[in-house]
């Protein structure tokens, strides 16, 4: 999505919001299940601007729920924009390409530092008033029809695309969404 926003410059804005795809913890998962259903990521991660996707790989556990993760880019988030782009970029480079367990506590530390942030400022993590926007978002998206991520929509409209796809499929629609635009600007 970052190559979109680059392409089309100042016409789109992405808002990244929450979607929970895993919104309750649960204790152990099966690793080799787990590992069987990464497999799926090596297609998205052989599009262009695919990211680095692999398996699984080793003996960490993966993710117990996806609320941690999605507290932390929050946080940064209320830092600035800057300082979202930079966890989120860290927490999608160590569950995808890393195999790290995203909801572990010392790991989100890990990735806090990483990406610049004032350790102190690590605890805004745990600030209800986030718990509540991720847990607002999440339901918004469910009510939206969206089942899985990414997840688009454009402003304004209706019409959700859930799940990875080429590049193309959104070229094309954020073209269709600025042309429609331009037209109902001249009208």
């Amino acid at each position: 999505m970052r190559g979109i926003q680059k392409e089309f410059g100042e016409q789109v804005e992405l808002e990244w919001r929450s979607f929970l795809l895993r919104p309750y913890p649960s204790e152990k998962r099966d690793l080799e299940k787990f590992r069987r259903y990464t497999q799926s990521w090596l297609r998205p991660g052989s599009e262009q601007d695919g990211g680095s996707f692999r398996v699984w790989e080793g003996d960490a556990s993966p993710p117990t729920h996806s609320m941690p993760p999605h507290l932390l880019a929050k946080a940064a988030a209320s830092i600035s924009d800057e300082a979202f782009e930079r966890v989120h970029e860290q927490l999608l480079h160590a569950y995808f390409a890393e195999s790290r367990d995203v909801s572990d506590p010392a790991t989100l530390r890990a990735i806090w530092e990483t990406a610049g942030l004032d350790p102190a400022e690590f605890e805004r993590a745990n600030d209800p008033a986030l718990l509540r926007q991720v847990a607002e978002e999440h339901r918004a998206a469910i009510e939206a029809g969206v089942t899985g991520v990414p997840a688009v929509q454009l402003e304004g409209q209706d019409v959700v695309i859930t799940g990875a796809h080429p590049r193309e499929l959104y070229q094309r629609w954020a073209r269709r969404a600025l042309e429609g635009a331009t037209h109902a600007e001249r009208s």
